[in-house]
């Protein structure tokens, strides 16, 4: 029983370490894609980002500010190569060509719920960071000079 118990504990202790890297980039990926993808919109004002911030589980506390992405995920995805994205700063890629953006920021001095949000939409290059060909951060859009 004792041996069973060590066997268990040294396996739990371990797991983490064992776990296939793919695995835990797709959790990043995935985490990427909830804060900042959507595809289609429905509207780009004040009440879209209240409901998909609240949506989303970034309102507790309420999250200062967050960028969402609009278009096709492959094409977020081809910003990590040379489709359409190019080295940008320490390990960062802009992309080549805008995106549709929200930004969402946080309106009043409380982080604390209930959140509300001002809209700003708008076409931005963005910057991201990839690990193994797919984003798992946003750094920052910005408009092309």
């Amino acid at each position: 029983m004792m041996m069973g118990l060590g066997l268990l504990l040294l396996v739990f202790m371990l797991g983490p370490c064992l776990t296939p890297p793919t695995l835990a980039q797709d959790g990043r990926y995935k985490h990427f894609l909830n804060q900042h993808y959507d595809a289609k919109p429905s509207g780009r004002n004040d009440a879209y980002c209240d409901t998909m911030m609240r949506r989303r589980g970034l309102t507790s506390p309420c999250k200062d500010t967050n960028t969402f992405i609009h278009g096709t995920s492959n094409n977020i995805k081809a910003v990590c190569e040379d489709k359409n994205g190019v080295p940008y700063g320490a390990n960062l890629r802009r992309s080549k060509s805008p995106f549709q953006v929200t930004t969402c920021k946080l309106r009043g001095g409380s982080n604390q719920p209930p959140c509300r949000y001002r809209a700003t939409a708008g076409s931005r290059d963005i910057v991201i960071a990839c690990e193994r060909g797919l984003p798992v951060h946003f750094d920052e859009s910005f408009y092309r000079p």
